[in-house]
């Protein structure tokens, strides 16, 4: 029996087009499939972007779902990973009234979570903590008490442990 809810995170590989998205989310919706989290963002080689997504579901799905992504217009390649193929990370930033950096020990919860204080502002402080979402979520947990006044976390930032480069796979695509 196949398990269910496993994570995966896709890397799709792009040209830089209008729309492109829009066409991708698109096939997870059809699928009625949740994406948990996206990012966009440049790539090491010139007018090539890539989109990571993380989405918990079956193996079968997610191969379905990559090999539609894979015959779209403008994707170069779609690459499916669980999360003992990448190395990946998420930034948050909380935002706390100054009075409680003052009056309790934030500093301290701060130092404690390998977080830290980018702003400080006569209304509020900034706090960054990079990590996984598990130890981003323990750092809201703890800063709640405080009042967070403003919460953001961003998606899944990845990179693939030992593959071939996606360089690398271009060019033998351009051989054949």
């Amino acid at each position: 029996m196949e398990r269910l809810n496993q994570t995966f995170t896709v890397s799709i590989f792009t040209e830089n087009t209008i729309g492109m998205l829009n066409r991708i989310t698109i096939i997870f919706t059809r699928r009625h499939l949740n994406i948990d989290s996206i990012t966009a963002s440049e790539t090491e080689m010139k007018n090539v972007h890539r989109y990571t997504i993380v989405l918990k579901t079956t193996r079968e799905q997610i191969d379905k779902v990559v090999g539609q992504i894979d015959k779209l217009i403008d994707v170069l390649k779609a690459f499916v990973h669980q999360d003992d193929e990448v190395v990946h990370q998420e930034i948050a930033l909380y935002k706390i009234k100054t009075t409680e950096l003052k009056t309790n020990n934030v500093e301290q919860v701060v130092r404690e979570n390998f977080a830290k204080i980018l702003t400080v502002d006569p209304e509020f402080i900034i706090i960054e903590k990079t990590g996984h979402k598990a130890e981003t979520q323990v750092l809201f947990e703890k800063l709640k008490p405080f009042g967070i006044l403003e919460f953001a976390r961003s998606g899944r930032v990845a990179v693939t442990k030992p593959m071939k480069e996606l360089s690398t796979y271009l060019k033998e695509l351009e051989n054949n």
